[in-house]
């Protein structure tokens, strides 16, 4: 179970289900990005890819993001997230449940995204992909901020060229950038 920081849904727990694959960005980490992400949140379309329990874009939305696309692949974590928008009767979450690759081919020259989640399974090779695809794809604003997890022990793998790491942080286990595009 997590527990949303701030904004209108504050304190709110949210429950997502069991799986060796999700593993949610921990609340200090999650705190952190949202400090450094200030008002940039507020009325921002936001993408969650590899969106696992949600609590990334479940975190956007709380802090006033206009609209939130959750991208997940696991059918079960992709209703799960649904079930919290419901609940909290949340119009600005778009759950689809695909691959995120695939779903950012499909989604190549839609409406870009002013800050996108990036936060894929460790053991991948998806964060340069789907960064690569993002780029691609002309899917981030001209002021974008990307957020990229990744296994803090491991390098950053390579990612498109333009994108300035503005902060960074290790928490355990977990390495996190913010880039502007």
């Amino acid at each position: 179970m997590l527990r949303i920081i701030g904004g209108t849904w504050r304190g709110r727990k949210l429950r997502f289900p069991a799986s060796a694959a999700i593993r949610p960005t921990p609340d200090r980490v999650r705190e952190t990005l949202f400090n450094w992400l200030g008002a940039a949140t507020h009325g921002a379309r936001c993408l969650d890819l590899f969106a696992g329990s949600g609590a990334l874009g479940l975190e956007a939305l709380s802090r006033g993001a206009a609209q939130v696309s959750l991208v997940e692949k696991d059918r079960r974590a992709a209703a799960a997230i649904e079930a919290v928008a419901r609940e909290w009767q949340e119009t600005g979450a778009e759950v689809v449940n695909a691959d995120a690759l695939s779903w950012l081919a499909q989604a190549a020259g839609t409406k870009p995204y002013d800050v996108v989640f990036l936060d894929p399974p460790y053991d991948s090779s998806l964060l340069s992909a789907s960064a690569a695809a993002l780029v691609s794809g002309k899917l981030l604003a001209a002021d974008a901020r990307v957020y990229v997890e990744h296994r803090g022990r491991e390098p950053l793998p390579s990612l498109p060229d333009g994108w300035q790491n503005i902060r960074d942080g290790r928490a355990g286990e977990v390495g996190y950038h913010l880039f502007s595009i």
